[in-house]
C-alpha cells in the first residue's frame, strides 16, 4: 500500500453549512414578512434564471486572484435593476432578513453591460470564489427556489395560473384550489471501490482530461442504496454490493440534492453506456492522488473543491471510507 497523500486543508464542501435560520413559521404571516421587506438591514440576493448580479468590488488588492464580489443588494435597489417576478424569503441571519429576488433573464443579461455589476452564473461563483463562502448556501437556496416559480406558474392540474404564498414557498391554484409546493430531485452519486482501486467515469460534457463520481436520478420507489447499484451497474457494468452513506450536498442546477456514497465494487468488468458516459476505467489510490493535486503526468483531474465528487473521491484516496 502506498503512503498516504498530503492532500492539503480539507477545503469547504461548496452550498453547504448555510447560516441561514429558515424561519418557515413566518412564512405564513403576510403582515409579518411585509415588515422584514421594510426592514432597515435587509438584504437581498437577485437571480435572473441562470445568472446572478453582483456589487462588483471596488478595491482589487491581489491581480493574481479573483476580487470578492458583494451579492447583497437592497429589496429598492433590486427593483431598480429591472423588471422583477417573484420575491421569496429565505429566512434570517442573526435576524437580519434575507431574501432572493426573481430579475427578467434578458433583464439580467443586458446588466452586464454595466461598469459596477458582475453577472455571471452561480457555478462559476463557486468555482472562481468571487463571494465568500458563507454566501453560497443562501444562494443555492434562492437559485432553486427560484427556477422552480419560473417553471411552475400554471397548476399542473388545471392549467390556470397561480399565485406566490408563504414567502415564495408555496404557489396556490385560483381554480382548483391545488396547493404546490417547491420540489427538490435527489441524485445518488458514487464511486465504486475495491481495494486500492476505484471507478470513475466521464460525461460527454466533460472538460478535457476530467474524471469522476458516477451519478443518476433516484427513480421513484428506490432506496438510495438501489439507486447507487443501479447506476452503477447501467451506467458502467459494475455490479456493487455493500453502500456507505458519505454526505449531501444542494446542489441549484436547477434544484437537485446530491447524495453521495461510496459502493463495494463486486465485479471488475467495465462495460460503459455511450449514452450515459464518454469513458469509465478503474484508477489506483496513488494515481487519484496525483489528479487531485493537479500533477497527473497526463493532466487528468477531478472535479473542482466545491463539488462533492472531489470530497468524495478524497474521502476514499485518505482511506476514510469505511463499507458498512
Amino acid at each position: 500500500m502506498s503512503p498516504r497523500p498530503d492532500l492539503g486543508p480539507r477545503p469547504r464542501l461548496g452550498y453547504t453549512a448555510s447560516l441561514i435560520e429558515r424561519a418557515a413559521e413566518r412564512r405564513m404571516d403576510a403582515a409579518g414578512l411585509t415588515a422584514l421587506e421594510n426592514d432597515p438591514g435587509a438584504r437581498t440576493y437577485v437571480v435572473g434564471g441562470e445568472l446572478v448580479v453582483l456589487n462588483k468590488a471596488a478595491d482589487v488588492r491581489d491581480p493574481s486572484r479573483d476580487p470578492l464580489h458583494d451579492p447583497l443588494f437592497t429589496l429598492a435597489q433590486a427593483r431598480t435593476l429591472g423588471r422583477t417576478a417573484e420575491i421569496a424569503f429565505l429566512g434570517l441571519i442573526a435576524g437580519v432578513p434575507r431574501f432572493a429576488v426573481a430579475l427578467d433573464p434578458a433583464g439580467a443579461e443586458a446588466l452586464k453591460t454595466r461598469d459596477d455589476l458582475v453577472v455571471t452564473d452561480l457555478r462559476s461563483i463557486a468555482v472562481r470564489g468571487l463571494v465568500e463562502p458563507d454566501h453560497l448556501p443562501p444562494l443555492a437556496e434562492g437559485k432553486a427556489l427560484l427556477n422552480w416559480h419560473l417553471r411552475h406558474r400554471f397548476c399542473p392540474s388545471c392549467g390556470a395560473a397561480t399565485n406566490v404564498v408563504d414567502g415564495g414557498w408555496r404557489r396556490d391554484c385560483p381554480a382548483c384550489r391545488r396547493q404546490h409546493f417547491p420540489r427538490t430531485d435527489p441524485v445518488a452519486i458514487m464511486l465504486p471501490v475495491a481495494a486500492e482501486r476505484c471507478v470513475l467515469g466521464r460525461s460527454h460534457r466533460f472538460q478535457a482530461g476530467m474524471w469522476s463520481c458516477l451519478a443518476g436520478f433516484i427513480e421513484p420507489g428506490e432506496t438510495i442504496e438501489d439507486a447507487v447499484r443501479r447506476e452503477t451497474r447501467e451506467e458502467a457494468g459494475i455490479v456493487c454490493g455493500r453502500v456507505s452513506y458519505f454526505a449531501s450536498q444542494p446542489w441549484p442546477f436547477p434544484t437537485s440534492l446530491m447524495i453521495g456514497c461510496h459502493a463495494e465494487a463486486l465485479s471488475q468488468e467495465i462495460v460503459i453506456d455511450r449514452t450515459e458516459l464518454d469513458d469509465a476505467r478503474w484508477f489506483d489510490r496513488e494515481e487519484v492522488a496525483s489528479m487531485l493535486l493537479r500533477s497527473h503526468p497526463d493532466g487528468l483531474t477531478t472535479p473542482p473543491t466545491v463539488a462533492i465528487a472531489y470530497h468524495i473521491i478524497r474521502a476514499w484516496v485518505e482511506e476514510e471510507v469505511e463499507l458498512p
